[in-house]
């Protein structure tokens, strides 16, 4: 491990005895340095036998003790001496542990910290596996946030000082509870969703629940982004992180840049009819690139065709900053953790829960070893919206259920490893008789805040007794849900899954409405909102596909990938 030179950082320095101090251990035996040499010499007085010159008896006599004996000065002496030894190393250990302290508090007070949720966190965390782990997932957001010196000069124009900031940059990390993948998935800027009511935990200010392009959601705070997602795709966000532009450019200095490529020269600039631009500029080939050509290169959206190419770029970026730190060995590196501790707690902003220093390197130790053939990022797949076909997108039916349902399931987004698990289900074991499963049915229909459909619990569950789960009954608890879904606990293993999957299959519902509920309540359907009325399940719109076709897939350890420019930004 490297050794920083910053006082308190690294490992503890280790206390030195006094010889390798420079010290000679013989000096500190009782008496001078002598005593263990001359005491046994003829003629010196310090012999047994009692010859010895004049001079050395009358010494002897007038000092009231032979040479050979102890005497008192040099024990004051050394004891003065070790003495001082031990209130320097006292003080050298104490000051390095103040100075680490002051250090570690310094670096806390950077960070700045919001709540987890703006109040309507909608999904449930995932039980933890046999070896008691769960999944980690982190909503990262880029904020276009230009109500600053250094924002303004990195983007936008005088206006927009002041404007509510927009999430244009929004990426759910997943990893996997065993810590051997991850995944990345960006949802794009334009698309439009259902918003939750949010209250924007700075000024006060209260949302009413919408339906807008995603980027708004941040006038709520990033709690209100969080609360957008988990009503999306009802997967669990442990935590959010956000940076502005700023951030990035002093990221991008201290990772010490990452390597990008571009097919042909680029040259993103406004062009006529087409006004904005990041203002990069690149020959064909690879480039390393850091502060403000990194912020370009991540901002560049016309160059790169869409949102979609912007996106993929993004991940291109973020693939070579992993192979970056890891070939640096910045995760071990005490020197570099320290510099990049300084640099994320000041560009940074957190949910609270992981609001201190310690908490965020428990997060990157967790991170490091995924390896990089195993980290697979992608854009949500999506469809033009009806309203806006030009310019906003929808979630693809279908396909964005299916995703969603990999991340909630903590399945890899690996083709291969998909392949296997899909093996292992076919071979679990088979769904109980249906007359033999209890099935509580829940009315859940007011989660969009709405008055709940009277009788909608007992309804669905003369449903089900008509198709044969005569066990059936409802709960007198009322529950809320976006979206139907049948769940089963942790602790009924695969054959939970199993027996969930049944009932999910005699409704008509998709498998990705199936998911798994820590222990508690035993297998249960609960009614959504977008289930109001109708003995036939609201379907999506069929999709075979595999969910990660068309979704500019990037995986973490190919370095040859390269960006297409769009032809008219080809000219430099």
């Amino acid at each position: 491990m490297g050794r920083s030179s910053t006082p308190g950082e690294g490992t503890r320095p280790r206390v030195r005895h006094a010889g390798q101090l420079g010290w000679d251990d013989d000096l500190y035996e009782d008496g001078d340095g002598d005593s263990g040499k001359d005491a046994a010499k003829p003629g010196t007085g310090g012999s047994g036998d009692g010859s010895g010159d004049g001079s050395g008896g009358r010494r002897a006599a007038g000092h009231g003790r032979s040479r050979g004996r102890p005497r008192r000065a040099p024990k004051k002496k050394k004891h003065r001496v070790l003495r001082w030894i031990a209130f320097s190393l006292a003080f050298l250990i104490l000051g390095t542990g103040a100075a680490g302290y002051l250090w570690y508090e310094h670096l806390n007070s950077n960070l700045r910290k919001g709540e987890r949720s703006a109040g309507n966190s909608a999904a449930k965390k995932k039980a933890p596996n046999a070896a008691g782990q769960t999944p980690l997932n982190i909503l990262l957001i880029g904020s276009d946030d230009r109500n600053s010196k250094e924002n303004l000069k990195l983007g936008g124009s005088k206006k927009s000082v002041g404007a509510t900031p927009l999430a244009d940059v929004q990426m759910l990390l997943h990893v996997s509870a065993d810590r051997k993948n991850a995944s990345v998935v960006s949802i794009p800027r334009d698309t439009r969703v259902d918003i939750p009511a949010c209250e924007n935990p700075k000024t006060h200010t209260k949302y009413p629940a919408s339906n807008g392009l995603i980027n708004e959601t941040l006038r709520g705070g990033p709690g209100c982004t969080l609360d957008t997602w988990e009503q999306l795709t009802n997967v669990y966000i442990d935590h959010w992180m956000m940076v502005d532009f700023a951030g990035v450019v002093d990221m991008a200095d201290a990772v010490g840049g990452a390597w990008v490529c571009v097919k042909q020269d680029v040259n993103d600039v406004p062009k006529p009819n087409v006004p904005g631009g990041s203002h990069l500029r690149l020959t064909a080939g690879k480039h390393k690139i850091q502060g403000e050509t990194a912020l370009k290169w991540l901002r560049t959206r016309h160059a790169f065709e869409s949102d979609f190419g912007r996106s993929k770029a993004q991940h291109m970026y973020l693939n070579s900053v992993l192979r970056e730190l890891k070939s640096q060995n910045a995760f071990t590196d005490t020197g570099r953790l320290m510099n990049l501790a300084e640099t994320a707690t000041e560009s940074l902003q957190v949910s609270e829960e992981i609001g201190t220093v310690k908490k965020l390197f428990d997060l990157g130790m967790q991170l490091k070893n995924v390896p990089l053939e195993k980290m697979n990022m992608l854009t949500m797949p999506r469809i033009p919206d009806p309203k806006n076909p030009e310019a906003h997108v929808l979630p693809k039916p279908g396909a964005s259920d299916k995703l969603w349902a990999l991340l909630r399931d903590d399945q890899s987004l690996d083709p291969k490893d998909r392949a296997k698990a899909a093996q292992k289900v076919a071979a679990g074991p088979k769904a109980g008789a249906p007359a033999s499963l209890g099935v509580t049915v829940v009315n859940g229909t007011s989660a969009d805040g709405q008055a709940p459909t009277e009788g909608r619990a007992g309804d669905i569950r003369d449903l089900l007794k008509a198709k044969g789960f005569t066990e059936a009954d409802t709960s007198t608890e009322p529950g809320k849900a976006l979206t139907t879904e049948v769940t089963y606990p942790h602790s009924a293993g695969a054959q939970g899954k199993a027996d969930a999957l049944s009932v999910a299959k005699a409704l008509g519902m998709p498998t990705s409405t199936v998911s798994e509920t820590p222990d508690g309540a035993g297998l249960t359907l609960t009614v959504g909102s977008d289930w109001r009325s109708g003995s036939t399940f609201p379907k999506a719109v069929e999709d075979d596909s595999d969910p990660l076709e068309g979704t500019e897939s990037v995986n973490g350890a190919k370095t040859d990938d390269c960006m297409d420019v769009y032809w008219p930004y080809r000219q430099m």
